[in-house]
């Protein structure tokens, strides 16, 4: 008997291990896709919005990337009440097609000097295209994994998906990396940095084979076959005043704090260490890639941690911690960079540098470690999709998406560095005192309710 089970339960994990693979691979291309625009928005200004103010320019090109984000929860209204009521395999194959596709066709643009103001309308409608396929795979693929994960050690193994967003800028700032390091800069601004967007074509092959292998989740299986799907699956979210809630307390709370963060940490502060600071980009580049490796540990940790004693103090402890270290960590960072630029010889600034980016990244890791399980967990099964997915989005795309172009505008508009960052400081300081009023435990759930 002992043996019949553990060959059951190996069996489980291999099935699971295959699953987790397909969900967190196509996440990490959408991730991929969708910030590598990000990564490079210091030469798309100049190249797709031409200006004599080159802060105008940033700021332009900053504003295209947040269109992508805008339209997120569109996507997610969209696809999202699809996967509650043709199933999360399906949707899964559209979204990953439709930014694939676009990514690629963004590695093929004309810029404003070949085509002129059709170069950045161009890009922006590709950005709409990615902003609604980001909408439906990211939250979706959370429900998806979590639905396969089963009752164990659920936050731990659902985790390893928040992984993919860090994974993506990781992959596309090595190969931006290498890039600048073999091109000069003038053949990088001509045809480098469309490289990434090429290579996204093999990374969408591989997806789409991988997931056409996946099975449908074995709690939509079980509601199909107990006819307890529901027809309107948004709009019956709006109408129960629990889920409502639970709805706003995930983009709140969980999914606008993970976003203020993530982008924080892994988008503004290269931003913020090339404009501001005026690091050589290779150096804010080794910079990047340190703190995205020293992230994967701590999400990993802090998934296990909220299985032991809740996802509810997990995920506060890190909004307090970014609430309150983010403009000391921003002012480090100018010190920092200043000093190493007065000699950039010495490793101590360097070293100081990344130490700063590490403790980012701890706030960070705390929130989004137990993310996954939490989005899948506050909700019924039967408008689970739908329901965590838009708020999802909607956090994502408005708080997140938009954050490092309001942060710049407030900088300028202020004539400080720092201004802007009190933005996501009071953001997250107000999301942990809701969370610990009004966020449940639900790390023992049963995600068939």
């Amino acid at each position: 008997m002992n043996k019949i089970k553990n060959l059951e339960k190996l069996k489980n994990s291999r099935s699971y291990r295959k699953v987790a693979f397909a969900a967190c691979f196509g996440t990490f291309l959408e991730w991929y896709d969708f910030l590598t625009y990000a990564t490079l928005a210091v030469i798309f200004g100049p190249l797709f919005f031409p200006s004599s103010d080159p802060s105008t320019a940033l700021l332009a090109s900053l504003a295209t990337f947040g269109v992508g984000m805008v339209v997120r929860p569109i996507g997610a209204a969209i696809f999202g009440s699809m996967g509650d009521r043709i199933g999360r395999k399906p949707v899964f194959m559209i979204t990953i097609a439709l930014m694939g596709l676009a990514t690629v066709c963004v590695g093929f643009l004309p810029t404003y000097a070949q085509v002129g103001i059709w170069a950045p309308i161009l890009l922006v409608s590709l950005r709409l295209l990615q902003g609604l396929s980001a909408g439906g795979e990211i939250g979706g693929s959370a429900v998806y994994l979590t639905e396969h994960a089963g009752n164990e050690y659920r936050g731990f193994k659902t985790s390893f998906l928040q992984l993919m967003g860090p994974l993506g800028i990781l992959f596309s700032t090595l190969q931006i990396a290498v890039l600048r390091n073999y091109l000069s800069p003038e053949e990088f601004e001509a045809w480098g940095w469309r490289v990434p967007f090429w290579i996204s074509l093999v990374l969408l092959i591989i997806a789409v084979k991988a997931r056409m292998a996946l099975e449908e989740t074995p709690v939509f299986l079980q509601l199909s076959k107990s006819s307890q799907k529901t027809e309107r699956p948004l709009l019956s979210n709006f109408r129960d005043p629990q889920t409502r809630k639970r709805m706003f307390l995930l983009f709140f709370c969980i999914s606008a704090g993970g976003a203020a963060l993530f982008f924080c940490v892994q988008v503004y502060t290269s931003i913020f260490l090339k404009t501001s600071v005026k690091l050589p980009p290779a150096v804010v580049d080794q910079l990047s890639i340190y703190s995205t490796l020293a992230l994967f540990p701590l999400t990993l940790f802090a998934g296990w941690l909220s299985d032991k004693v809740g996802r509810k103090p997990i995920v506060i402890s890190g909004l307090l911690l970014g609430a309150i270290f983010i403009q000391p960590a921003f002012q480090m960072l100018q010190t920092l960079g200043t000093q190493y630029l007065g000699a950039p010889n010495l490793n101590n600034p360097l070293i100081l540098l990344g130490l700063v980016l590490t403790g980012l990244s701890v706030s960070l890791a705390l929130v989004v470690g137990p993310q996954t399980a939490l989005l899948a967990e506050l909700f019924a099964a039967k408008t689970r999709n739908s329901a965590a997915t838009l708020p999802h989005n909607l956090a994502a795309g408005w708080i997140g998406g938009l954050l490092p172009l309001i942060v710049t505008w407030i900088n300028q508009e202020w004539g400080s560095d720092f201004a802007g960052l009190w933005y996501p400081t009071i953001f997250l300081a107000t999301g942990a005192i809701v969370a610990f009023m009004y966020l449940p435990e639900t790390r023992n759930n049963s995600l068939l309710d």
